[in-house]
C-alpha cells in the first residue's frame, strides 16, 4: 500500500531539519486544514488566544478551495521546503 502524496507530506514536514518561519507554519496548517476538513467552521476564537485566532484567520482565507487544490499547494510547499532544507 502506497501513501497518497498528501499523507507522504504530512511525514515529511516533521523530518525537516530547520523549523519554518511562522508566517510559513500558518500556511501549512491552513492548508492541511482545508485540505483534510475543507472550509472553515465555528467561531473565531477571540480575547487573548493569538495563536488560535491567527490559526483561524490562515485557515478562513483558504475558504472556497477545493480540498484537492490545498492538498496540492501544501504537497508543494512541503516538497518546497525539503529542497530548501538539503
Amino acid at each position: 500500500m502506497t501513501d497518497s502524496p498528501f499523507t507522504q507530506a504530512q511525514s515529511d514536514v516533521q523530518t525537516l531539519s530547520r523549523k519554518p518561519g511562522n508566517d510559513v507554519l500558518l500556511k501549512l496548517y491552513a492548508l492541511y486544514k482545508q485540505g483534510s476538513e475543507g472550509d472553515v467552521t465555528g467561531k473565531r476564537p477571540g480575547g487573548f488566544d493569538f495563536v488560535g485566532g491567527a490559526k483561524y484567520d490562515a485557515w478562513e482565507a483558504q475558504k472556497g478551495k477545493s480540498q484537492a487544490d490545498a492538498q496540492a499547494e501544501y504537497v508543494a510547499l512541503v516538497q518546497d521546503l525539503k529542497a530548501k532544507d538539503q
